[in-house]
């Protein structure tokens, strides 16, 4: 699993002219599920964007987490994390799970971010053209990927 992770002042989802997810001060996750992503990728993912101390303190150092200063998140999902553009101009996607899975893992990410922690969790709506705007914090931008490919 890959997310790229954004502190943010706030973040919108849209989907045919309606908002479908919306936060103010949080965290925006773009979500990638690959072919061979288990529960523990899901589980090791989501439990290190809530735990990622990515928030100023009193002395702006970044010492604090999304529930540290009562932080929203927003996930939206996104397959071409897994695009592969090493061999000609054309990304491969080859790796990322097939859509029934990945929704599963989508939606079964989103349940376990607000069931285990009790945040708000907006999201996107999964295979939808969407258009997301935000406001990156910072900029605060991480990748991160259950395998630690990188």
């Amino acid at each position: 699993m890959r997310a790229v992770v954004q502190r943010v002042k706030r973040a919108q989802v849209t989907v045919e002219g309606r908002i479908t997810g919306r936060i103010e001060k949080g965290i925006l996750v773009l979500l990638g599920v690959g072919e061979d992503d288990e529960i523990k990728d899901l589980k090791y993912i989501a439990d290190k964007i809530i735990k990622l101390r990515i928030f100023e303190d009193n002395e702006d150092k970044m010492n604090l987490s999304v529930l540290d200063v009562g932080g929203n998140v927003l996930v939206v999902s996104q397959f071409t994390l897994y695009g592969d553009c090493r061999k000609g101009n054309r990304p491969s996607y080859s790796k990322a799970a097939g859509p029934q899975k990945a929704q599963e893992y989508y939606d079964r990410f989103i349940e376990y971010l607000s069931s285990k922690y009790n945040i708000k969790v907006e999201s996107g709506v999964f295979q939808a053209s969407m258009e997301v705007d935000f406001i990156n914090d910072g900029p605060v931008t991480l990748m991160l990927d259950s395998k630690k490919t990188f």
